[in-house]
């Protein structure tokens, strides 16, 4: 049943067969720590378990979906591992990733459909997670993107290429580009867009209309489809995706952009690196960068 387990960062809600997962720290931009992954994964757990929930609904309070991980905890990490004079360890960072990665794929995997309501900022590990959702609906004044494969990081479940094909993957991952919403329905990233104001009501009429479908029939149609992007050999993208991440951090140009983020703050790193491109909170009177 919803809300059997305690959550600290999500909340659960049923309705009409939509168990609706709700990612609940706006004051952090809903950024990704491990606590957030095993709620995650719990909740998506819990939904296929309950027979009466045929659709579930991913969504988010504040002014962003998810900024990606909590670079305050994630950077000092590192540097810490760096300060210590310890070899990096591939299977080790990848065992580390795994679980994360593991999680956000529970959206892909799950038998019943997934479908994301996406708001303001959906970033980085953002993306890693809700491009695993089967639908994404979004707000006009939502913006998607990753940033770190300007330095430090590499798509990890590397959907890009399977939802908008080579060359707009190219194309967006190879400059870390923001994307605005418009853009994200057009090139495919995304299914539609709504008014910032309609997107929850949109969202749920939309999960609504599917749960009114047998769930058997669900299960076969999702299955059915999702095989197709299987057998282009999506396990061995991902696992390369999470591989090169590791990689991408632990270069001189990541190791340095870890030292600069200790020297002036996370933040500041971040306005540094996108300032160049001009987008994302360095874009021309925008909002400030999560």
């Amino acid at each position: 049943m919803a809300g059997a387990r305690a959550y600290t960062t999500l909340r659960t809600e049923t309705d009409s067969g939509v168990r609706s997962i709700v990612l609940c720290r706006p004051d952090e931009y809903n950024t990704i720590n491990a606590t957030l992954r095993d709620d995650l994964g719990a909740a998506i757990d819990e939904a296929e378990a309950d027979p009466a929930v045929r659709v579930i609904l991913l969504r988010a309070e504040g002014r962003a979906f998810c900024a990606g991980y909590g670079l305050d905890w994630a950077t000092p990490a590192q540097r810490a591992e760096e300060r210590d004079g310890r070899v990096w360890d591939s299977v080790a960072d990848l065992g580390f990733l795994s679980p994360f990665i593991d999680t956000f794929m529970k959206l892909w995997y799950a038998r019943i459909p997934t479908i994301a309501a996406v708001q303001g900022w959906c970033l980085a590990g953002g993306t890693d997670m809700v491009l695993c959702a089967d639908l994404i609906v979004a707000a006009e004044g939502a913006s998607f993107g990753y940033p770190p494969s300007r330095v430090w990081g590499t798509p990890t479940t590397a959907m890009w290429v399977y939802r908008v094909g080579l060359e707009r993957a190219k194309r967006y991952l190879l400059t870390g580009d923001e994307i605005r919403a418009a853009e994200a329905a057009r090139i495919g990233l995304i299914l539609e867009t709504v008014p910032d104001d309609r997107l929850q009501e949109h969202a749920m009429a939309l999960a609504r209309r599917m749960a009114l479908v047998p769930k058997n029939q669900l299960v076969m149609l999702k299955t059915l489809c999702n095989q197709t992007t299987e057998n282009m050999g999506m396990a061995s993208t991902r696992l390369l995706g999470t591989l090169f991440d590791g990689l991408a951090r632990h270069t001189r140009e990541g190791r340095d952009w870890t030292e600069r983020a200790h020297e002036v703050g996370f933040r500041q790193a971040v306005r540094e690196r996108d300032d160049p491109f001009g987008d994302y909170g360095s874009r021309p009177g925008g909002s400030s960068s999560p």
